[in-house]
């Protein structure tokens, strides 16, 4: 399924040149006659693959292949293929943990771009080697440890590097009998398997049986890498499975193992990039991490040993005159596509040059480079044709979520053996077994990405590939995280420099072209219903790779809201940037993670530059004392301002609140719900309020208590407060508040909306808030009140309310013990014709079918009423029966009522759908979207915070 059964006699062979396999076949045509065997005939040899020689030589020389193959790989003068082939003939019969050895040292020699040997490496990554080994201590507890880090920093060749170490006896050696290394990107076209089937692909060539190595499961350790591009989804399932020989969907196999439910005492090991993590993380029992963040410190050494010591100073030297370049640098397979760009430009005498900025740069430097190493006297239209087959191949194994690719998926594609071939020397291509997949990730994207500006007029459209807009969608309105890196490309190939460097090669790069279908695209994502999913730190992300001042501010001036999350200092800085270019930007929702904030530098622990790299994420201290927000509510269109989950301390919100009071902040729309806001915080908001633009203020979900409250009403007191909505929900209030809350009613003539709802307010609170009510010069119009601990009590006060007040049009009471005499209370005071009620809650209020008669008559009789919440009520057919008569007379005005309808019987369901043509509208959940946005509460954030 991976390495064990991959690396037989086909990796061999497709480690031969064109020439070399030629010379191979015709050694084989000539071997017959010199071992007296039977021959093969010379059209059969001359048109078999690769692939398929293995299983030619199978046929014809069954129990020889081994023999054979030792001796052509001498007479080509591969001496390196003939001691690996007789290794992997040696691994038919050792032990699995000699078989792993054999593997994983290949790999590491001959696979990686690291260039470091063991030594070298070891002390680059002496820090994170300590942690794997004290993560897995000598107690034989189940452990959950994760290799964390960006794409290309080295994550899977930190794992590849333990496990050499492990079957080499170097780590581990008293705790884990068995470790498993399983490489998740080869499972993503096998829809079914099991635990069972997973490891035996493993243990294959190997004399081990899988029941023994399973009784004792605290001595096996998974290492598990490629979680970034599963093509199928992980979550929290209630469908797992703990039998290891069951044959289950593949993602419930995998789920099962995570979580712990199948083989809970073994441990695991994982790798999880930008885009696996917030998915995969929440999945984990009390995981450990390790930071992986790239090499810095290492990077001469890097250099030298890439070309040797006074090349490699000349190297560095260059890469150091960049900040760009450098910063780009620290990631190891950057720095390596660096180093092998000079390389070749040097090799082939011309003067060393590396255009400085960004990713998409290098990538095409690095393209360039090692595409001219081999094509460099073909025409451009040959090229354009040769290169086009390659990004086909990546740009449809994105759409299909492929990594994998076999012979036929390259065939399909036109690319042939010989370029198979060249794509491999020049490592765009890796071998995996017998199939292929791009040298790394990133690179896929990229050639994925170019697939757009090679496509012609003339081109057919093929089945399976996405148009650019639909591409676009994907990546920034449907939350297609795994493709954030095509997306980068594409705005960086659409630069003038980029097409510039790729024009001499392959023709004419319709670069200004696609910057207008970009725009087009985001002014049509901006003004239909996705604007509010769209993602602008990828947005941001893509722009920082465009580079282009007018093209970026073409995209920025077509948005008036966004909201955008932010989980790490490079983003906050990101953000930074562009926010202060989004001039026509109108409202903000911001989410910042509390562990930016918290993650304080302290000079005791080392010098800073050190600090960032160990920190997971580390703090920069011009954002963590709240200097961030000069910035954005100056902006000069800002209006609204959303920080819903942010953790805000008091130092913070001090800040925020100076700004507030300065001239030209326009904001009047402050949401900060969940911020763990304190009492002392809530008064620095609240004296803001007299010198500020805010209108509405929300400070849902945070531990305000009756102390926050009373400070709040003392400024709602002043006559300079034009706060017109506050929302307190989930506040820690009790009756207490509702006395400060009181006064400020009596006083206020500004403010229309209230919401204390989830508040253990009471009958008593509740009762104090009417009395203030029952003034007729009381202003507020919208009361909420549900889930606030009330009683029948204190229904006789609010229908006083409804009669005496001629302001209050909405009262929400859902969640409450109002039962069928409060009911009966308050339908009585909605037939008054006093009552100027529009719209009432009563879910959830534990009323029965006995209540119906008395709502059925408060339809016909209030003029006012249009919208009622009778949501999680249900109600027998008579009672329902009552309820759709009144809703069908022509005294009624209701327009919209709460009830979910699946919940009726098919007969009362009739009822509801003939109601329903009366222009009523009938909904489960009918106010939830507009209680969310007054609110501010967002649900769509990413982060664990």
């Amino acid at each position: 399924m991976e390495e064990t059964t991959g690396y037989r006699l086909t990796l061999c062979l497709q480690k031969l040149s064109d020439a070399e396999f030629l010379k191979f076949k015709e050694l084989l045509r000539n071997a017959p006659e010199k071992h007296k065997l039977k021959p093969i005939p010379w059209t059969t040899i001359k048109r078999t693959s690769r692939k398929d020689m293995e299983m030619l030589l199978n046929t014809h020389y069954p129990e020889r292949v081994w023999g054979i193959s030792l001796r052509l790989f001498l007479d080509i003068n591969r001496e390196d293929l003939w001691i690996m082939t007789q290794e992997l003939k040696r691994d038919k019969q050792r032990p699995y943990k000699e078989t792993m050895k054999t593997i994983f040292k290949y790999i590491w020699t001959q696979e990686n771009y690291i260039h470091f040997q063991n030594e070298e490496y070891q002390v680059i990554i002496k820090k994170q080697y300590s942690a794997l080994q004290e993560t897995f201590d000598h107690q034989l507890k189940p452990v959950t440890a994760v290799v964390l880090g960006n794409i290309g920093e080295g994550k899977s060749t930190f794992l590849r590097k333990a496990m050499l170490d492990w079957a080499s006896g170097n780590l581990w050696q008293n705790r884990f009998q068995y470790v498993f290394f399983f490489s998740l990107i080869s499972l993503n076209n096998i829809t079914e398997l099991s635990l069972a089937q997973l490891l035996l692909s493993k243990l294959s060539e190997s004399s081990e049986a899988l029941d023994d190595i399973l009784s004792n499961p605290k001595r096996i350790l998974f290492i598990l890498e490629g979680f970034d591009y599963l093509n199928f989804d992980l979550e929290l399932r209630t469908n797992l499975c703990s039998d290891w020989r069951k044959h289950l969907p593949t993602q419930i196999v995998l789920g099962s193992l995570l979580q712990k439910v199948m083989l809970p005492e073994s441990s695991l090991l994982l790798e999880l990039g930008p885009q696996s993590e917030p998915k995969i993380y929440p999945l984990l029992q009390y995981p450990k991490n390790i930071i992986i963040g790239g090499f810095n410190s290492a990077m001469q050494l890097y250099c030298m040993l890439f070309f040797n010591i006074d090349k490699g100073l000349e190297v560095f030297k260059y890469i150091q005159t960049s900040k760009p370049l450098f910063s780009l640098c620290s990631n190891p397979y950057a720095c390596w596509m660096v180093c092998s760009t000079l390389k070749q430009q040097c090799d082939r005498g011309d003067r060393i040059i590396l255009p400085l900025g960004t990713d998409t740069i290098l990538y095409t430097m690095f393209m360039l480079s090692s595409f001219r190493s081999v094509y460099a006297n073909c025409s451009s239209k040959e090229n354009r044709a040769r290169l086009k087959t390659l990004c086909t191949l990546a740009v449809e194994g994105m759409w299909k979520r492929v990594f994998v690719f076999n012979s036929e998926d390259l065939r399909r594609n036109r690319i042939c053996e010989s370029e198979q071939t060249v794509w491999l020397q020049v490592n765009f291509l890796n071998t995996r077994g017998d199939c292929f997949v791009f040298y790394n990730p990133a690179l896929q994207w990229y050639f994925a990405a170019l697939f757009y500006f090679l496509r012609e007029d003339k081109d057919k459209p093929h089945p399976i590939i996405g148009s650019l807009p639909q591409l676009l969608k994907e990546i920034y309105a449907c939350g297609e995280t795994q493709w954030s890196m095509t997306g980068i490309f594409v705005f960086g190939i659409a630069t003038e420099i980029v097409a510039a460097m790729l024009k001499p090669h392959f023709g004419f790069i319709p670069s200004k072209e696609v910057r207008q279908e970009i725009l087009k695209c985001f002014r049509s994502l901006s003004q239909g219903d996705c604007s509010g999913k769209l993602s602008p730190q990828r947005l941001f992300d893509g722009l920082l790779d465009s580079q282009e001042e007018p093209f970026e501010t073409q995209v920025l001036d077509l948005f008036e809201e966004m909201t955008i999350d932010i989980s790490s200092t490079d983003e906050l800085s990101l953000a930074k940037i562009y926010l202060l270019k989004s001039q026509k930007l109108k409202k903000l929702h911001l989410h910042i993670q509390h562990r930016i904030f918290s993650e304080i530098y302290n000079p005791e622990e080392g010098d800073l530059e050190e600090f960032t790299q160990e920190k997971t994420c580390s703090f920069m201290t011009n954002f963590g004392n709240g200097a961030l927000f000069p910035t954005l509510l100056r902006l000069p269109h800002l209006k609204s301002l959303n920080l819903y989950g942010t953790n805000l301390s008091s130092d913070v919100v001090e800040n925020m609140c100076s700004v507030l009071k300065c001239p030209t902040c326009r904001v009047e729309e402050l949401l900060l719900g969940n911020c763990d806001i304190s009492s002392e915080a809530c008064g620095v908001i609240a004296t803001s309020l007299t010198k500020c633009k805010v209108k509405h203020l929300s400070l849902v979900e945070n531990p305000l208590k009756n102390e926050g409250v009373m400070l709040l009403c003392q400024i709602l007191k002043h006559p300079s407060c034009v706060l017109k909505t506050l929302m307190l929900s989930y506040c820690c209030l009790t009756f207490i508040a509702c006395g400060h809350l009181y006064e400020a009613l009596l006083c206020n003539r500004s403010l229309s909306l209230l919401d204390l709802g989830s508040n253990f307010l009471e009958d008593t609170g509740v009762n104090i808030l009417c009395e203030a009510l029952k003034d007729p010069t009381c202003c507020l119009q919208e009361l909420w009140l549900s889930g606030c601990y009330l009683t029948t009590a204190c229904c006789e006060g609010i229908s006083a309310v409804l009669l005496r007040n001629k302001n209050l049009k909405t009262l929400k009471l859902g969640n409450n013990s109002i039962q069928d005499t409060g009911v009966q209370q308050l339908c009585e005071a909605l037939r008054n014709p006093e009552c100027k009620l529009q719209c009432l809650g009563l879910d959830m209020c534990e009323f029965t079918t006995g209540s119906c008669a008395d709502l059925a008559l408060a339809l016909t009789k209030c003029k006012t009423l249009t919208s009622l919440n009778l949501d999680w009520m249900t109600f027998d057919p008579d009672g329902l029966e009552l309820l759709c008569e009144a809703l069908n007379h022509k005294a009624c005005n209701l327009k919209v009522l709460g009830l979910d309808k699946s919940a009726s019987s098919k007969e009362s369901q009739m009822l509801l759908e003939g109601v329903e043509k009366k222009n009523l509208i009938i909904l489960h959940y009918p106010w939830i979207n507009e209680e969310r946005k007054k609110r501010g509460v967002c649900l769509v954030w990413n982060s664990k915070n």
